[in-house]
C-alpha cells in the first residue's frame, strides 16, 4: 500500500446533523477523523426540519416510550450546550374534543412532564383562551406545554466547526464515489463536485451517514447490498406573515391524525408545517406539492382567525426523512429511533451505517455510533459531548451578551446585535473584531448583512453559494431583495476562483 496516501482513523460520509455529530464525538475521543459532503453541510434533511427540539408528544401514541424519554432528556442538554441557538418554546394544543378525548391528552402531557427530568422547561397545565385569542370563536379549552426550539442549520454547521477545532478534516462538495477494502482498510475514492478532481484516501473504518442515499450509498460505491431499508418521508413546510402576535407555538390537531405546527419565526413570520407523505425520486428533487399547500392552508384556516391563501406565501420547503422501514401503515406511524448496522469485513475495517433518526437525539446517536466504533481502536477516550458547549454557545443567557457586545461595539444597531447573537453567540467577536464603526464592517448587502459577516461564512464555514449564505448560514432570504441576492452572489462568485472555492471546502 502506497503509505503517502492521507490515513485517517475514520472516514464520516454525509454531512447532515448525524455525520457531523460523528465526526465532532470521534475527533473528540482523540480519532483522526475526515468527513465528506457532496453538497453544503445540512443541505437535505437536517436544514429542512420542523426547527424543533421536541420530546416527541405524538410518538407517545405509538408507544414510543424509550424514543420520548431520551428526546425529552436532550432537550436540557441542547439548550444548555447551543444557548444561541436552541430556545424553549411554549406550545399550545386547542382542545378538539371529537379527535381525542381530554384525560388521553392530559395523560400524555402527564408522561412528557415526568418520562425525563425537567430543570429549564416549564410543565404543562390546562388553558382557557379568551375572546382576543388569535383562535376562531368557538375553541375554548386547551393545553399548553414545554419544548425546544433550533436553528437546525446552524446546528449542523456548529458540530461541524467544532470537529474541526478537535482536528477533523472536514470537506463539503466533495463525494464519495468508492470505497473498497483493503487489507485492514478503506481505500476511499473522493471527487470534488467543484474542480472534478478525484483523490484517494484511506481509512480504518467507515461511517454511512448520508440520510435519505444511506441505502444507495451501497449501490454507488460500496458495491454491495444494503442491510435495511428506508422508507422515504416528505415533509413540507409554508412560510406565512405572522399570524398572531403571541411568543407561544401551536400543535394543531387534524381529523386525518396528523398534526401541524404553527411556529414564531424569524420575529416577522410563521412557519406551518409538517405534512408527513411517502416520496418516492431523488431525495435532492424534493418540493412541496400543490395538495400539501392546500392542506396545511386549509388546517391553519381552520383553526386561527386570520386567514391566509396561496398569494400569502413567503417560501416553502420540503425535506425527505429517511425513516427505518418498519412496514407502518402511514407515513406519520413510521418510528423516528434508528438502527446502527455494523459490518466489520470478519474482523477487518468496520463500516456503520446509520439508518433513521431524528434532530433532537443527533447527539446520543452519534455518541451510540462512535461507541460502536471505539472497539476497534483501544486509543478513544470516553464519552464526552453531553456538557460541551457548541461554538459560540459559552455564555448563560442572551441578554447578558448582547449587553457585553453592545458595551465593546457601541454603534452597533440592536437588531443586528440581536441576530448575530441568535446565530453566533461569542462567536460574533470574530466577526465583529477590530471594527470601530458600522463602515468597518464593509459593504452593507442589506437585512444588517454587512461584508464582514459575508467574508466570515466563507472563510471559517464553508460557505459557496448564495443559497447556503441565504438560507442555511442565515435566514436573510426572507428579507433580501431580488437586487440585493444578485449582488450577492456576484461577490461569492466573482471573487473567487474555481480553485480558491474549492479551497475553502477543505477548510
Amino acid at each position: 500500500m502506497n503509505t503517502e496516501r492521507p490515513t485517517f482513523d475514520l472516514l464520516v460520509v454525509g454531512g447532515g446533523i448525524n455525520g457531523v455529530g460523528s465526526a465532532l464525538d470521534a475527533a473528540g475521543r482523540g480519532l483522526k477523523v475526515m468527513l465528506c459532503e457532496m453538497n453544503d453541510l445540512g443541505s437535505a434533511t437536517s436544514s429542512n426540519s420542523s426547527k424543533l427540539i421536541h420530546g416527541g408528544l405524538r410518538y407517545l401514541e405509538h408507544y414510543e416510550f424509550r424514543l420520548v424519554r431520551e428526546s425529552l432528556a436532550e432537550r436540557e442538554v441542547m439548550i444548555k450546550k447551543a444557548p444561541h441557538i436552541v430556545r424553549p418554546l411554549r406550545f399550545r394544543l386547542p382542545h378538539q374534543p371529537h379527535l381525542r378525548p381530554a384525560w388521553m391528552i392530559r395523560a400524555g402531557l402527564f408522561l412528557y412532564d415526568h418520562l425525563s427530568t425537567r430543570t429549564t422547561l416549564a410543565g404543562s397545565h390546562n388553558i382557557q383562551f379568551s375572546a382576543d385569542s388569535p383562535l376562531k370563536a368557538g375553541i375554548k379549552k386547551g393545553f399548553e406545554y414545554s419544548d425546544g426550539w433550533v436553528d437546525d442549520a446552524r446546528l449542523v454547521v456548529l458540530n461541524a466547526v467544532a470537529a474541526r477545532e478537535k482536528g477533523a478534516d472536514i470537506r463539503t462538495r466533495t463525494r464519495c464515489i468508492k470505497a473498497v477494502r483493503e487489507q485492514n482498510m478503506w481505500q476511499v475514492t473522493l471527487e470534488h463536485q467543484i474542480t472534478g478532481d478525484t483523490e484517494v484516501v484511506y481509512a480504518r473504518a467507515l461511517i454511512n451517514a448520508s440520510g435519505p442515499w444511506v441505502s444507495k450509498l451501497f449501490d454507488s460505491a460500496l458495491a454491495s447490498p444494503a442491510p435495511q431499508n428506508v422508507r422515504l418521508v416528505k415533509g413540507s413546510h409554508i412560510v406565512v406573515p405572522r399570524l398572531h402576535d403571541e411568543a407561544e407555538a401551536y400543535i394543531l390537531q387534524n381529523e386525518d391524525d396528523r398534526i401541524v405546527f404553527v411556529i414564531p419565526f424569524e420575529d416577522d413570520f410563521s412557519l406551518i408545517g409538517t405534512t408527513d407523505v411517502d416520496y418516492q425520486g431523488d431525495p435532492s428533487q424534493v418540493a412541496i406539492s400543490e395538495e400539501e399547500t392546500d392542506y396545511l392552508i386549509e388546517i391553519a384556516n381552520s383553526y386561527f382567525k386570520q386567514q391566509i391563501n396561496s398569494r400569502d406565501i413567503v417560501t416553502t420547503y420540503s425535506g425527505v426523512r429517511p425513516l427505518l422501514d418498519d412496514e407502518s401503515d402511514s407515513a406519520q406511524a413510521v418510528t423516528r429511533d434508528y438502527t446502527l448496522e455494523l459490518d466489520d469485513g470478519n474482523g477487518r475495517a468496520p463500516l456503520l451505517s446509520i439508518f433513521g433518526g431524528k434532530i433532537t437525539t443527533y447527539r446520543k446517536l452519534a455518541e451510540a455510533a462512535i461507541d460502536r466504533i471505539s472497539q476497534y481502536f483501544p486509543q478513544a477516550t470516553g464519552t464526552w459531548t453531553e456538557t460541551a458547549p457548541l461554538p459560540g454557545g459559552e455564555f448563560t443567557d442572551k441578554e447578558s451578551l448582547k449587553v457585553s457586545l453592545g458595551r465593546v461595539y457601541p454603534w452597533l444597531p440592536e437588531a443586528l446585535t440581536t441576530r448575530l447573537v441568535r446565530s453566533y453567540g461569542t462567536l460574533s467577536h470574530q466577526i465583529l473584531d477590530g471594527a470601530k464603526s458600522l463602515e468597518d464592517l464593509g459593504q452593507h448587502y442589506g437585512a444588517g448583512l454587512y461584508q464582514r459577516e459575508v467574508d466570515y461564512l466563507i472563510t471559517r464555514e464553508w460557505t459557496h453559494t448564495l443559497e447556503d449564505l441565504i438560507w442555511r448560514r442565515t435566514k436573510l432570504g426572507l428579507r433580501l431583495s431580488a437586487e440585493q441576492c444578485h449582488d450577492l452572489e456576484n461577490y461569492l462568485t466573482g471573487n473567487r476562483t474555481p480553485q480558491q472555492r474549492a479551497n475553502d471546502s477543505h477548510h
